[in-house]
C-alpha cells in the first residue's frame, strides 16, 4: 500500500496557481469558500479531505501514468467544453429496460437525474424518453465469456450524436445492458466522445452478482442472433435496483485504454477536468470495481465542490413527500458520503460563526 502525500505547497499551488490573473481570481471567493477549500491542504484521517492511497499497481495512478492536472493548466486549456447560455443542459438517454419494467424504472432513472441536478448545480439535467436498442439500429453480440448480451458502442454513439438537442451540453446515454466496442474487446464499461459532449454507459456489471456463474442474465440456451434480430432483447434480464448499484451509477468507473465512467465522473470530463492525481476524488481513475468503490463521491477542493445540493438528494427519501412513494429511494450506500457532507457544512458553519 502507497499513499501519496503531497506538500501543502504543492497543493497550494495547484488550487491557487502562481500567476497573478488566477491568483486574483481566487481572492474573490468568501473567506468561507477559501477555508473549505484550503481544509484540503492538510489532508488526513481526522480531516475532511483525504490522501490518495494506491492498494496495488494493478490501481489506476501506477498502471496509467499521466500529468497531473493543477487548476492552471484546466484554465488555459483551449480544448474544454464550456457550457454557456445557448448550450447549458445535460440530457439523460436511457437505452432498453433499466430496472423492473413500470415506476421503479422510472424512478430509478429519476434519482440519477437529481443527483446529476445536484452534482452539477446550475445546469438544467433533462431525461428523454426511453429507446429501445432497436431503435439505436445498433450491432450486438452475445458474448462468448459470459453469455450475456451486448451492444457496439460505436453504433449508439452515432445514434446519440443524431439525438443530441441543440441546447445540450452533452448528452449521456445510459444502458443496462453490457456494452463491446471492437470485436476484439471481451466487454467496455463505455466509451465516449469529449469533444463532441457525447458519450455511453452501461451499468450491468455494476451488479454485485454480475461475475458470479448463477447470474441471471447469462443466456441459458446458445444463440447466434441475426443482425437486426432485436426480438432476443424481449424481455432480457436488468438487475435489481439497490443501493450499491444506485451509488455506483452516480459515481464512475473505468477500464484500460477507453474513456468511460459513468455521470458524474465523466461529465466532468467533459467540463475539461482530466484524472486527478491531487486528493482522494470522484475523478480519479480506477481499472476495477473494487478501486471504484474506494473512490468518494465528490470532489477534492482543487476539481471542485457540490455540497448543500448533494446533502438535499440523499434526504429527499427522509421527506413527508418520500413516504408516501412506493419505491423508497435505496440510500444506504450513500451513508459515508452523507456523513461527510455534514463534516463538510460543520466547517462552514463553524466559520460563520
Amino acid at each position: 500500500m502507497e499513499v501519496i502525500q503531497r506538500s501543502a505547497d504543492e497543493l497550494q499551488t495547484a488550487l491557487v496557481s502562481k500567476r497573478q490573473d488566477l491568483v486574483k481570481l481566487y481572492s474573490k471567493y468568501t473567506n468561507e469558500e477559501k477555508r473549505f477549500l484550503e481544509e484540503g491542504l492538510h489532508p488526513g484521517p481526522s480531516h475532511i479531505f483525504q490522501a490518495i492511497t494506491v492498494l496495488s499497481d494493478s490501481d489506476w495512478i501506477p498502471a496509467h501514468p499521466e500529468k497531473s492536472q493543477d487548476f492552471e493548466s484546466f484554465y488555459r486549456d483551449p480544448n474544454r467544453m464550456t457550457p454557456n447560455a445557448n448550450h447549458n443542459t445535460i440530457y439523460i438517454q436511457p437505452i432498453g429496460s433499466i430496472g423492473v419494467a413500470g415506476f421503479q424504472t422510472d424512478q430509478y432513472v429519476e434519482w440519477l437525474r437529481g443527483y446529476c441536478q445536484a452534482f452539477f448545480y446550475g445546469l438544467s439535467v433533462k431525461l428523454l424518453p426511453t429507446v429501445s436498442v432497436a431503435d439505436t439500429g445498433c450491432a450486438f453480440r452475445v458474448n462468448s465469456n459470459s453469455h450475456n448480451l451486448q451492444i457496439l458502442t460505436g453504433d449508439l454513439l452515432q445514434f446519440l450524436g443524431k439525438q443530441k438537442p441543440e441546447d445540450a451540453f452533452c448528452i449521456v446515454g445510459i444502458t443496462m445492458i453490457d456494452l463491446y466496442p471492437k470485436d476484439s474487446w471481451n466487454f467496455v464499461f463505455g466509451q465516449a466522445s469529449l469533444n463532441r459532449g457525447i458519450g455511453v454507459f452501461s451499468f450491468a456489471r455494476y451488479d454485485d452478482n454480475f461475475y458470479s456463474r448463477n447470474y441471471a442474465g447469462r443466456l441459458q440456451t446458445q444463440l447466434q442472433p441475426k443482425p437486426g434480430h432485436y426480438s432476443v432483447f424481449d424481455g432480457y434480464y436488468t438487475p435489481p435496483i439497490t443501493s450499491t448499484l444506485l451509488l455506483r451509477s452516480c459515481k464512475k468507473l473505468e477500464t484500460y485504454n477507453c474513456c468511460l465512467q459513468t455521470m458524474t465522473h465523466e461529465i466532468g470530463h467533459m467540463f475539461g477536468i482530466k484524472h486527478c492525481q491531487w486528493l482522494s476524488c470522484v475523478m480519479q481513475g480506477s481499472n476495477h470495481l473494487e478501486e471504484s468503490d474506494r473512490r468518494p463521491l465528490d470532489f477534492c477542493p482543487i476539481c471542485l465542490r457540490k455540497l448543500q445540493a448533494l446533502l438535499h438528494w440523499m434526504e429527499e427519501d427522509q421527506s413527508p413527500a418520500a413516504a408516501c412513494s412506493s419505491v423508497p429511494k435505496p440510500t444506504e450506500a450513500f451513508q459515508t458520503s452523507k456523513l461527510w457532507l455534514y463534516r463538510c457544512l460543520d466547517v462552514l458553519l463553524k466559520q460563520n460563526g
